[in-house]
């Protein structure tokens, strides 16, 4: 499949890091009616590819536009499969960047989610020049943690953000060395 290079952010040995267009609303609909991301992060009520496009559009586009951050699509590099998304957004509630993830259930286990997310920290890090970046998980989500400590992020402490009862796990890295 032909790679849309001009939406491509950043790349990896085998995957391609792009950001999303409204044409991705078919697996934007799959991946927010997973059961992990029902259970982790939450029913969006996106149920129809028309309501996933306003996702995207409301959610994702918004958020390159106003802060140059946002949720990238995750695709192999090999055939343009789209796996699962990777980012970071502004959150109410936390003071940095939140770096999240989420892939189809096909896909997981097989270290896309380390290998998209180390570059979206490079990138903070040294493009945006950001100091820190967070990120929040329920406690029973024990592979989202597994990957947070493999980023050398650290548990800061347990918070609840605004409009929402759970409390959540807080991590965060810090950029010593800013470029």
């Amino acid at each position: 499949m032909q790679q849309d290079t001009k939406h491509i952010l950043l790349e990896t040995e085998r995957l391609v890091l792009r950001r999303m267009r409204l044409d991705d609303a078919e697996f934007v609909l799959n991946l927010l009616n997973t059961k992990a991301w029902i259970k982790y992060i939450g029913d969006r009520n996106v149920k129809t590819t028309e309501a996933a496009r306003e996702y995207i559009k409301e959610k994702v586009l918004m958020g390159y536009s106003i802060n140059r951050l946002g949720m990238l699509l995750v695709e192999l590099k090999a055939d343009g499969k789209a796996l699962g998304i990777c980012g970071l957004v502004e959150r109410e509630g936390l003071e940095a960047p939140d770096i999240g993830f989420a892939f189809l259930p096909e896909f997981m286990g097989r270290g896309y989610a380390l290998e998209s997310a180390e570059p979206i920290l490079n990138y903070a890090r040294v493009k945006l020049g950001i100091p820190k970046v967070q990120a929040i998980t329920i406690k029973e989500n024990e592979s989202s943690i597994r990957l947070l400590e493999k980023l050398g992020m650290t548990f800061i402490k347990t918070i609840r953000i605004p409009n929402d009862e759970e409390e959540l796990m807080l991590f965060e890295i810090e950029f010593k060395n800013r470029i």
